[in-house]
């Protein structure tokens, strides 16, 4: 064993696997097949302790640390190349505190697993709309969800959080305590220590909710569009809507076709939400419409066919502010061009709650851009370059639309230019600032990396 390993393991009650174990393949993999890297050494922690001994190896033997909760996300950071990766998968608590509507829960936990305890009390927060995804990545990049344009992203309804920082201190932050670090933390990703433990703010939804699609042919994308986008404009808040152009999983009566899918969820009382979806129904050309009162945690699980582990993913996205009749057709063309069933355009329609908060509130930054969109690509055999090469198109076709900016959840490899753009140069100045404090040796970098000034 290095040395390294040998200090970890001086009370460290979790598993230590470097390679060479049996188990090291399993335990570095990550959700997206396209991700292989190799850590130096694995700590599998059992709770903060653990959390403590593994920044502090990392620290005194030079090694950076990687950090993974559920590890899904999209960029693979959830594993490293060399250095020590601080796995907190199994760390998986949740608890509910329905009186004060607040939920406490560890990084390892999925969102499937936090709505299914939240659901109990008929309670929830945004989450990704895929219940595989961790709590701890979509938080700390932002959070846009089926309940973000109601209640806000799921970034701002954390409350307090538990952070190892790079020195090796326990801190909670909240608006009162540790209040900059705080607002770094909601959106800037695992840039400022180790989160062990979030808290977050509840609210009344479900048990069941008005939520469905509706399925549209490709060859009527464009007036389509056009016309969810002028419905959108006047939406009520307690209606989120994303569109997804690509062919859907588990819709029959759809067998190997492109489609316009049109998602919503509304987040009220279903009487008025079907009175409030009623010209989204009436679009012409729906060819299948599932829109129905449903269990809200049912729902969260809707997309999860098409986003399970294994298989190779790649991506990019772009906050829009212009989604005129030119960006439209752009985006018809990108569709064309499509190059296998895996792939997918997507556009989140934001505004609402999540435009609300102040732009200086938090590390996530574009708050008054309407719309989120991301090309992505997915392939279990074949070459990348076809995936990856489409995917590269769509994004520099549509930048000319752009609001100035990426969407931390949603960014690959893309270079330090691309982390300012997430942020925006002022904002990134200052968060270099936060960065400097807290993390001045950049211990913690495998991430969407905000770089000390040392």
């Amino acid at each position: 064993m290095s040395k390294a390993a040998v200090a970890l393991a001086e009370g460290f009650r979790g598993e230590i696997v470097v390679p060479g174990d049996e188990g090291y393949d399993a335990a570095r993999s990550v959700w997206n097949g396209a991700v292989d890297r190799r850590p130096e050494l694995i700590a599998r922690c059992t709770g903060v302790a653990d959390v403590l001994q593994a920044v502090a190896v990392a620290r005194e033997h030079g090694l950076h640390a990687g950090v993974r909760g559920a590890g899904h996300g999209l960029a693979g950071l959830g594993t490293c190349d060399g250095g020590l990766l601080i796995d907190l998968s199994r760390l998986r608590g949740v608890r509910v505190d329905p009186a004060r509507r607040l939920a406490r829960a560890q990084p390892g936990v999925t969102w499937g697993a936090f709505d299914h305890e939240t659901q109990a009390f008929d309670l929830a927060t945004t989450g990704a709309p895929y219940s595989g995804a961790g709590i701890a990545g979509v938080t700390l990049g932002g959070g846009v969800g089926w309940l973000a344009r109601a209640y806000g992203l799921t970034c701002d309804n954390l409350v307090e959080a538990d952070v190892v920082t790079a020195e090796g201190r326990l801190l909670t932050a909240s608006a009162s305590a540790h209040p900059e670090l705080f607002a770094g933390l909601r959106g800037g990703g695992g840039n400022f220590g180790v989160v062990t433990s979030f808290t977050y703010r509840l609210h009344g939804v479900g048990p069941h909710v008005l939520c469905g699609a509706l399925y549209v042919p490709v060859e009527l994308f464009p007036p389509t569009l056009a016309a969810v986008r002028d419905f959108m404009a006047h939406a009520p808040d307690g209606l989120t809507v994303g569109v997804e152009l690509g062919r859907p999983r588990g819709v029959p009566q759809l067998p190997d076709r492109t489609v316009l899918r049109i998602g919503l969820c509304w987040s009220g009382r279903a009487d008025r939400g079907r009175e409030a979806v009623a010209p989204l129904r009436a679009l012409p050309g729906v060819l299948v419409d599932t829109v129905q009162t449903r269990p809200y945690a049912l729902w969260q699980r809707a997309l999860d066919a098409d986003r399970g582990p294994g298989a190779a993913n790649f991506g990019r996205s772009e906050f829009l502010s212009v989604l005129d009749g030119a960006a439209i057709d752009r985006l018809a063309e990108q569709v064309a061009a499509m190059p296998g069933p895996g792939a997918q355009l997507q556009l989140a329609f934001l505004g609402g709650a999540v435009a609300r908060v102040g732009p200086e509130d938090t590390a996530y930054t574009h708050r008054t851009a309407p719309y989120l969109l991301s090309a992505v690509a997915r392939w279990t055999r074949g070459p990348a370059e076809p995936h990856t090469a489409w995917v590269r198109r769509c994004w520099e076709a549509m930048r000319p639309f752009s609001s100035g900016g990426a969407y931390v959840n949603l960014m690959g490899a893309e270079g330090q230019a691309r982390v300012v753009e997430a942020y925006g140069l002022a904002k990134y100045e200052r968060l270099v600032a936060l960065k400097d404090r807290y993390d001045p040796t950049n211990l913690f970098r495998v991430n969407q990396n905000i770089r000390p000034s040392g």
